[in-house]
């Protein structure tokens, strides 16, 4: 491709350079465009009677001893010539020069062992949800503050995608045994009377409407923690904050989106996006 782009370079700058600097080359091109022009207005057979014309023309002005033309030219166009030439070769041969492949690095793939929970994860082994919650864990002022109206979501992880589920699993168990937080579904799968129902209550809540979000399809989650006995939800806390950060760090290195990199961020959301499920 860097060939090439050289010798179109050099065609280009070759004919740039010839116009600009020697007046009977604009000569030459205007009177063979109009010519054109003109040839184009006629018949089949004024284009016969024509190129005979200039066929003999042509002919007849070839000079027989073309190199000692050619030397002539250069002599009356000494000074074009001496910065023509040099303008056209030089960036063709650096070109050329660059091109060389030995010049471009070799590619060399990292060698990075695969993580031995994603691979046991891969390979079938199967994780088992934690033990439910209480419903009075869902219904404490700080939760009623930060997260309304969840009392009534649902945290059955039946209703969850298979593959979803296992990756979430996942996630929760690097996040205890690596981190030492231990992670609490707030609601899983959403039908879509209620996504319609938490979108009629503002924007602050959520944008999407019924089908428009990947909670209706068991595929998305919404997550929090669970400390000495009870949910702590809100990022205010620096304690909680650092953990949503490490859940997005873990969420992503299973495949999963994680909602706290949105312009409405949403710290503990994890969706997984699968190919021909939603069409937005």
């Amino acid at each position: 491709m860097l060939i090439f782009l050289a010798l179109l370079y050099f065609c280009l700058a070759t004919g740039a350079i010839w116009l600009a600097l020697f007046p009977s080359g604009r000569a030459l091109v205007a009177r063979g465009l109009s010519l054109l022009r003109r040839r184009l207005s006629q018949g089949a057979i004024g284009w016969q009677i024509a190129g005979s014309q200039v066929a003999g023309a042509v002919q007849g002005n070839i000079p027989r001893d073309l190199w000692g033309s050619v030397l002539a030219f250069v002599r009356r166009n000494r000074i074009a010539c001496a910065i023509g030439v040099p303008a056209i070769l030089i960036p063709s041969l650096l070109a050329l020069a660059l091109s060389n492949p030995a010049m471009l690095p070799v590619y060399e793939g990292e060698n990075t062992a695969p993580d031995v929970q994603v691979a046991a994860l891969l390979q079938g082994e199967r994780l088992v949800p934690p033990v439910a919650l209480p419903p009075m864990a869902f219904t404490t002022a700080e939760v009623e503050l930060v997260r309304p109206m969840l009392v009534n979501a649902s945290r059955n992880w039946g209703l969850l995608h298979p593959d979803f589920s296992q990756r979430l699993l996942l996630a929760f168990k690097i996040m205890k045994e690596k981190h030492g937080y231990e992670m609490a579904l707030l609601e899983g799968y959403r039908s879509p009377a209620r996504q319609d129902e938490l979108a009629s209550a503002g924007s602050h809540v959520t944008n999407a409407r019924a089908f428009q979000s990947w909670h209706q399809y068991g595929l998305a989650a919404d997550c929090a923690f669970w400390r000495d006995g009870k949910l702590v939800i809100s990022e205010k806390d620096p304690w909680a904050m650092r953990g949503y950060q490490l859940y997005g760090e873990v969420a992503e290195s299973l495949g999963l989106t994680w909602g706290g990199r949105w312009k409405m961020m949403d710290f503990g959301h994890s969706e997984l996006r699968l190919r021909g499920v939603m069409r937005r």
